[in-house]
């Protein structure tokens, strides 16, 4: 499945970037293939190292840490899909939740992806719901950050949509500023202070235009909402970008920051 994926991500005009290693890394290069994926290699004692599809590629990168290529996965990726593993899949999984769910990476969907029938990911969110959620160590709304499926086609789509309208964000003093793809449709910022009241530390949600800071840079013309988020409720935030998909037309001419 992993093969199937990257060679879909990259008609969609996206790179496909990988642990580099083998197994389900190497179908990642090799359905995307080497022109239009990256490595991020960790080095190990006892392991091989990186798979013979992206060996050699310029776009192999080696790490010594597994906190540093977390943080390139992160901070580079548009969108984060993990299919079956072991503990370095579940360290990826859980220390990437963690880093989203506490405002220190930015807002990206984050797909499990299991094999046809396969009760991988059902059997950790079970854990996730029963053991975090069931003894308050975690909201129900932190269930939000991420989204479980066995269907490749569900699991491009729950991407997708989670650009439809959202482009990117940035903090601008004490604020959150969200890039849009168009502009509200009628009544949409009345709908937003509505339904996401909640996730404010005052004020309301306002449709903006690019702030000083923002001018001269290429998303300048984007519309833009402004809101005093709190910072806490991060799952509700993700709740709202989706929520956006509902408000508006994007408008074709404006791509995904990586699609520019």
């Amino acid at each position: 499945m992993a093969t199937e994926f990257a060679r879909r991500v990259v008609k969609q005009g996206f790179m496909v970037m990988t642990g580099a290693g083998g197994g389900i890394m190497q179908a990642g290069n090799e359905g995307a293939g080497r022109d239009h994926s990256f490595g991020l290699n960790i080095q190990l004692p006892f392991e091989q190292g990186a798979n013979p599809v992206i060996t050699g590629d310029a776009k192999l990168v080696n790490f010594k840490y597994f906190f540093t290529r977390k943080l390139f996965f992160l901070k580079e990726s548009d969108a984060i899909a993990l299919f079956p593993g072991g503990f370095g899949t579940q360290d990826e999984a859980f220390e990437s939740l963690t880093l989203i769910q506490t405002g220190k990476a930015a807002p990206l969907p984050l797909v499990l992806i299991d094999r046809p029938g396969g009760d991988y990911w059902k059997s950790w969110d079970h854990y996730v719901r029963n053991r975090l959620l069931d003894q308050g160590l975690i909201s129900a709304d932190d269930t939000s950050l991420y989204h479980l499926t066995d269907s490749l086609d569900d699991a491009l789509a729950y991407i997708e949509g989670f650009y439809r309208m959202y482009h990117s964000s940035r903090y601008i003093n004490d604020q959150l500023v969200i890039r849009l793809k168009a502009p509200l449709g009628p009544g949409g910022i009345d709908q937003l202070n509505e339904a996401f009241a909640d996730i404010l530390s005052k004020g309301k949600i306002r449709e903006v235009s690019a702030f000083p800071a923002e001018r001269g840079d290429e998303t300048e013309p984007l519309p833009r909402l402004a809101l005093h988020f709190n910072q806490r409720d991060l799952g509700r935030l993700h709740q709202m970008i989706r929520y956006l998909g509902r408000l508006g037309i994007p408008c074709e001419a404006v791509q995904h920051p990586e699609k520019k």
